[in-house]
């Protein structure tokens, strides 16, 4: 055998020692082993659980040791040998070269570990690659020195080494990255969109991918289901598109569904990835935006002034005039409280789009009375809650919830316990206010908070933690702008119940604003008037100079000449929701259109109003409209110096790079757009040079879709082209080339303009900021357009005809109306069919409780109601639809009307009525007026004659507050014999058909009930019947039925006057002492017992 031959086939001895041979101590065992030999070998020592071999001289590297190099480094003691992790056909590669030249090794497989090693092969191509390397230098042979071929033997183990060490990390990111349902890889993108979910697993990801937005997964699913769009399975998720300009109609739509809806942008632009390190990666994203019902504020929803579309605009973007964010903390003050269902509540709302903070605390019973008002008041779109809340409270969201239409369904929000905790809670407040807050009013700020009931400071917590999420937190920084709800000493109450009631802000049939009281009385021109207003009519005032000068300021726009006042109400016509605009800029996620179109508004009403300023000192007496006018020019004079800085063809297209006219106060900008120019004059300077190289003195630079400084040259000229040019396109005629100079100067621009307008989105956050300062005194100004607004509205309403200006005191507790009406109704029925009208005279003094009885249908609880808004409407400060009227501050309504179960709060119908009852009982004061509707029909008529007559007695002899109470029950009405000077009887007029009642005769006469005309007009005295029967013809009762009936009211009230009689009779011969007039007294019942018995 040559020398070379035999010095290959010993380094192939060497090299299959190591990796397959056994130690032999003094190297007694030849060099070679058969393969059949390593396996049996192998096979026993794993099977009888004994060691490996110990090396001896040299320490010999197993099989195990190449696949795990990391972790048998520091292993000193024996360890077993296990199945090994490399796949079989890298073995048997390497076994060949432990075989003899004339024999082939044996080669044994297990069929199933074949099959698995061999996909894991094909997953690690390195390994085969590696693997042909190392054999390609076994079988190659080596004719250097005998040093060179260990160096070379140990490079390729340490090589061989690695490459499983890599396989290995391979294999374990694999994992990760292994869809485990359908067994195949994530794609880069849908990895990012995983950990994006991750992080934001309740909401919906609207993720761009160039000119679309896209949605993956579930939220695809949810998006296909919402938006009416179509999804389908792309690679490993379901994913559905959208185009990027119709962002904010989508993200409005879903958030109107309940959902919270997250934007995700890609926060790199194509050339600067290009220049950047990570050019071969994916574009970077992250979450820029999150949006729920109550905070749908930002430039991804709110339409661009260039978008055409503008009915499909209108349609998604016409907002409900108040979009609360509430939170509601509870605190049961001890176990007996808790266990009885009492609690002290504390709740925070807020109106992100607006920056209105209102806060409230108060003691609630387990009916939960106190906080439904409020959540009705407030009519919030979210709500936040603790995890665990009492269960009363839970049923009372739930019905509330539950009341809803799906797309007008109140978000819930829940977090952890934790949050709700005050001493957490207080941690909280203290960190935001003295570490986060900027500037050096935190201490100053934070003593107003902790001044606050705990239950609201932990419910104010709550909200810091869920507004941090969407950077709206802002709003919070000012507590004296923290307003509270329920100020019993600024408003009249009005709970939730007489809310529903009396329609104030919605009607009971449909919920609708249309039947409500806030709909006659709205006729404003904003929409941040409009909110004003609601506000106004649930908040009616209690201080006599407050409620005057709204009077005041109504009467003087209905009876003034002057055309001053048309000409301001003229300036709120068609202006934008400055309100909502302002508080965009304020949080920065204005757009520039917005922007500009909120400060250009604002400047053309400083100018206009500053011309009137003259003829308002001169002409407007009212002090609440002239000073509101008077104020709005000075708190808007900052606003004219940052319109002068815009560029406004800039603005109203986006444009950030154009947006600032003078750049002194930007230098960024400006030293970036001097580098721009500088590389465009270069490409300018080089036309010369081209035109020489083409032979062409008239060659321009030309730009062909997007892509600028074209060089073009004619086909027939293109031998002329240098051939370092570079052709980005061509026709039939003409070629387009880029020079080697244009194609790095064009790369240089394309990345100086995209960081310009990354430079520029900078200055125009810090040019917001600025803007910010002047926030509260532009707030204010816009308060004083909406109060104006309110006024104009509310002299619209008294314009209507038949109105008047109520007289209202606080001295004397009366309510006298002369000839008052519905204003609802009558405005519902209009011209044609004229609501009658009625008188009220209540006094503190003289009659101040009304029982009205009557027949059914015939105007009692419409007459209630009338008195009951009509007396919300004077303490308004609008006019009132009557003749005259004269109105002592009342302090509160409560009403007990109306006759319903609660499902979900578990009550029957006659519990929720008791329970209505029970709170106008605790609340109500000498100074309410109290409207009780029927109470204790729910149950049987002497519990419900029992609870009637106590009820309305304890309002007579304790309460003493101004009372209407209607009844169907007779005894009720004698409470006016016990006390006449205050209680009155009164019914509801009406005629009873005489020419029918003529003409039935005997019998028929008991077999058919009367027919009855409703004169709708009260009267005094007392209604002896209350004619059901004549209701249930009405109704189309079958005429067997009321046939039935009619027979058998005769007899139960004939039965009833007997006994009646009886009693009337015993009572008297109780009395009599004398036997001959016993006689007489039993000479007269005689002929009735005989009667009876007859009968």
């Amino acid at each position: 055998m040559p020398r070379g031959q035999r010095r290959g086939g010993a380094s192939r001895q060497l090299v299959l020692s190591r990796f397959f041979g056994a130690a032999a101590s003094g190297g007694e065992r030849g060099p070679r082993n058969t393969a059949s030999e390593f396996a049996t070998k192998r096979s026993t020592s794993t099977e009888s659980n004994e060691p490996c071999e110990k090396k001896t001289k040299a320490r010999q590297i197993t099989l195990r040791e190449i696949c795990n190099p990391l972790k048998t480094q520091d292993k000193k003691e024996p360890q077993k040998c296990e199945k090994s992790r490399i796949c079989l056909q890298t073995l048997d590669r390497l076994r060949e070269f432990c075989s003899d030249s004339n024999q082939q090794c044996t080669r044994v497989r297990e069929d199933g570990f074949q099959e698995k090693e061999s996909q894991s092969l094909e997953k690690c191509p390195s390994i085969t690659e590696k693997c042909s390397e190392l054999k390609n230098s076994f079988l190659s042979g080596d004719t250097g020195p005998k040093v060179t071929q260990k160096e070379e033997l140990q490079c390729n183990l340490s090589q061989f080494s690695a490459s499983v060490k890599s396989y290995e990390n391979s294999q374990h990111s694999s994992d990760t990255n292994l869809n485990k349902r359908t067994k195949s890889i994530y794609t880069p993108l849908e990895l990012q969109f995983i950990e994006m979910k991750k992080k934001y697993k309740d909401a919906v990801l609207c993720v761009e991918c160039g000119y679309k937005y896209r949605f993956f997964g579930q939220d695809a699913e949810i998006a296909a289901r919402e938006l009416n769009i179509y999804c389908h399975l792309d690679h490993n998720f379901m994913t559905a598109s959208i185009p990027s300009h119709r962002l904010f109609i989508h993200v409005r739509r879903l958030v109107a569904k309940g959902h919270k809806v997250g934007v995700i942008k890609q926060m790199e632009t194509a050339a600067l990835k290009a220049a950047g390190e990570n050019k071969s990666s994916l574009f970077s994203r992250k979450l820029t935006a999150l949006y729920t019902k109550s905070t749908l504020i930002g430039e991804d929803v709110n339409p661009l002034l260039k978008l055409d579309d503008s009915v499909d605009v209108e349609e998604v973007t016409a907002d409900v005039p108040d979009n609360y964010l509430l939170c509601i903390c509870e605190n049961g003050d001890n176990l007996k409280d808790r266990k009885k269902g009492d609690i002290v509540t504390g709740i925070v709302a807020i109106q992100p789009t607006t920056g209105e903070v209102i806060f409230d605390s108060f003691r609630d019973c387990a009916s939960r009375l106190e906080l439904e008002s409020r959540v009705l008041r407030l009519q919030p779109v979210e709500i936040i809650l603790p995890s665990r809340l009492s269960d009363q409270s839970e049923k009372l969201i739930h019905s509330i919830t539950s009341m809803r239409l799906q797309d007008d369904r109140i978000r819930i929000e829940r977090m952890e316990n934790l949050n709700f905790e005050y001493s957490h809670a207080f941690q909280r407040v203290t960190d935001f206010y003295t570490k986060e807050m900027p500037g050096t009013a935190g201490p100053q700020n934070l003593s107003v908070i902790l001044s606050l009931d705990k239950p609201v400071i932990c419910s104010l917590a709550a909200v810091i933690v869920y507004l941090k999420e969407f950077n709206l937190e802002k709003m919070l920084y000012n507590p004296s702008n923290f307003k509270q709800l329920s100020n019993e000493a600024e408003y009249m109450t009005i709970n939730g119940t007489t809310m529903k009631n009396l329609e104030i802000l919605q009607n009971q049939t449909d919920m609708k604003t249309k039947g409500s009281l806030l709909w006659v009385l709205d006729h404003t021109k904003t929409s941040f008037g409009r909110r004003r207003l609601k506000k106004w009519v649930t908040q009616p005032l209690l201080k006599l100079s407050e409620i005057n000068a709204r009077l005041d300021a109504v009467s003087e726009i209905l009876l003034s000449e002057s055309s001053v006042f048309g000409q301001i109400r003229n300036l709120l016509c068609k202006l934008p929701d400055l309100e909502r605009g302002l508080c965009s800029v304020f949080h920065k996620k204005c757009s520039t259109q917005e922007f500009f179109l909120i400060v250009s508004t604002l400047s053309r009403l400083d100018l206009e109003i500053q011309a009137f300023v003259p003829v308002i000192h001169s002409h407007v007496k009212s002090s609440l409209l002239k000073n509101a006018l008077l104020e709005i020019p000075d708190l808007l004079s900052p606003v004219k110096q940052y319109l002068k800085i815009l560029n406004e063809e800039a603005a109203k297209t986006g444009d950030k790079t154009q947006l600032f006219k003078d750049l002194t106060d930007f230098p960024v900008i400006q030293k970036k757009k001097e580098k721009i120019q500088d590389v465009l004059s270069k490409i300018q300077l080089h036309l010369p040079d081209i035109r020489k190289q083409i032979k062409n003195p008239s060659a321009e630079y030309v730009t062909v879709s997007g892509q600028e400084f074209l060089i073009e040259v004619k086909n027939s000229h293109k031998s002329s082209v240098p051939s370092d040019w570079v052709m980005v396109s061509s026709t039939k005629a003409v070629s387009r080339f880029h020079s080697p100079f244009i194609i790095e100067n064009y790369r240089v621009l394309q990345q100086l303009r995209e960081q310009l307008v990354l430079d520029c989105s900078a200055e125009w956050l810090r040019f917001l900021d600025h803007f910010s300062e002047h926030y509260h005194p532009v707030s204010k100004a816009i308060c004083h357009l909406a109060t104006v607004d309110c006024l104009f509205s509310l002299a619209q309403v008294a314009k209507q005809g038949d109105y008047c200006r109520p007289t209202v005191q606080d001295k004397q507790r009366e309510i006298i109306i002369k000839n008052g009406r519905h204003p609802v109704i009558d405005v519902l029925l209009g011209e044609q069919d004229q609501y009658v009208p009625n008188t009220t005279s209540l006094s503190g003094d003289g009659e101040r409780v009304m029982i009205i009885t009557g027949p059914n249908m015939g105007g009692k609880s419409s007459y209630i109601k009338q008195v009951a808004l009509i007396t919300v409407m004077a303490q308004i400060g609008s006019f009132v639809p009557a003749e005259e009227a004269t109105v002592g501050v009342v302090d509160g309504i409560f009403t007990r009307m109306g006759a319903a179960d609660n499902i979900y709060k578990g009550r029957s119908t006659f519990m929720e009525e008791l329970t209505d009852t029970a709170e106008v009982i605790r609340k109500a004061t000498s100074r309410s007026l109290v409207i009780l509707d029927e109470l204790g029909r729910g149950t049987s008529t002497h519990d419900g004659i029992a609870i009637a007559y106590a009820t309305l007695e304890h309002f007579i002899r304790d309460v003493q507050a101004l009372t209407l109470f209607v009844t169907h029950y007779p005894l009720v009405c004698e409470l006016e014999q016990l006390y006449p000077h205050t209680v009155g009887n009164y019914h509801m007029a009406f005629l009873l058909n005489e020419e029918d009642s003529s003409q039935q005769r005997g019998s028929e006469m008991e077999e058919n009930p009367e027919f009855i005309t409703f004169l709708y007009q009260i009267t005094k005295g007392v209604s002896a019947r209350s004619y059901g029967l004549n209701v249930a013809k009405l109704a189309d009762i079958p005429e067997e039925i009321l046939k039935k009936a009619a027979h058998k009211s005769k007899e139960l009230e004939r039965i009833v006057n007997t006994k009646r009689k009886k009693i009337k009779s015993f009572a008297e011969a109780w009395k009599i002492n004398d036997s001959q007039e016993l006689q007489k007294w039993k000479n007269m019942c005689e002929p009735e017992d005989e009667r009876k018995d007859s009968f």
